[in-house]
């Protein structure tokens, strides 16, 4: 019986078997992750219904128990209509999670096509597919070392 946040058999077998500068990517309910992903990676599909769970959920839940260099979320072309609008609000709530967790990185946006290609290489090694229903909900962690 394990008491930590984060629960799911494989999962925790994926995140065992990492090591530094692998990729975990957690997608909203819009990601193409039977395409974009890594020629290794693992795609574990987590959705229950329409926005159950959510991204920020799943990064809670990883971040207490793996550690992590950085967080990227997928940046906003300035042509996409969403653009005109502030960050969006789930930017906000990994921002606190990852505080919380005691991440010292920024959670920094980088441009959609790097992120899919930062998503398509051979570090990535894992997709969990929630059902987040936000837009641009999108998170890649590269995970750090463990340090005594």
């Amino acid at each position: 019986m394990l008491k930590g946040k984060l629960l799911h058999p494989e999962i925790l077998q994926i995140c065992a078997r990492a090591g530094h500068h692998a990729r975990i990517l957690i997608a909203d309910g819009n990601y193409p992750a039977s395409t974009k992903k890594g020629p290794g990676a693992a795609v574990v599909s987590l959705q229950l219904s329409p926005g159950i769970p959510t991204v920020a959920q799943v990064l809670e839940a990883l971040l207490s128990s793996v550690p992590v260099d950085h967080i990227h979320t997928m940046g906003i072309p300035p042509e996409d209509p969403y653009a005109a609008h502030e960050e969006p609000p789930a930017w906000v709530e990994y921002r606190k999670t990852a505080v919380d967790a005691g991440i010292v990185s920024p959670v920094t946006p980088i441009s959609k096509w790097e992120f899919y290609e930062a998503v398509m290489s051979p570090d990535h090694i894992l997709t969990i597919q929630t059902a987040d229903q936000a837009l641009w909900a999108n998170v890649l962690l590269t995970l750090g070392c463990r340090t005594f």
